[in-house]
C-alpha cells in the first residue's frame, strides 16, 4: 500500500523541521542527520522516511552512501501556498500600526 503523506503533516513535527534545516546547507547521510539528536535512529530513519515520502527531501546514493537534501521545489510550493496568508496578515498588522498612531496623535 503507498500511502500519499501530507507536506502539513510532515513540517509539523518539530523534529522533521529541525532536519530540513540541518539539510539546507549541504546533503548528508541518514548517520550524520541522526547524530545531531537525543532520539535512537530509527526514530530519525523514520521521520526520512516521512520528509521523503512528501518530497522535501531527495535521496542520493553515493558510493554505499545515501544522502539526503532537500528539495527546493517542493519548499517553493510551500512557500507559495502561504504567501498569500502571510500578505493578508501583513496587510492586517500596517491597518493595525496605522490605527495605532493615530490613537497616540489624539492623545
Amino acid at each position: 500500500m503507498n500511502l500519499r503523506r501530507d507536506v502539513f503533516q510532515a513540517i509539523a513535527d518539530p523534529t522533521r523541521r529541525a532536519i530540513l534545516l540541518l539539510v539546507a546547507s549541504q546533503s548528508m547521510t541518514a548517520g550524520a542527520i541522526a547524530s545531531n539528536f537525543d532520539t535512537a535512529r530509527p526514530t530519525v530513519s523514520k521521520h526520512l522516511q516521512i520528509l521523503t515520502e512528501c518530497e522535501l527531501l531527495g535521496q542520493e546514493q553515493q558510493g554505499r552512501e545515501m544522502y539526503y537534501h532537500l528539495n527546493p521545489q517542493k519548499m517553493k510550493e510551500i512557500a507559495d501556498f502561504i504567501e498569500p496568508f502571510r500578505k493578508m496578515w501583513d496587510d492586517r498588522f500596517n491597518k493595525l500600526e496605522s490605527i495605532m498612531k493615530k490613537y497616540k496623535t489624539k492623545k
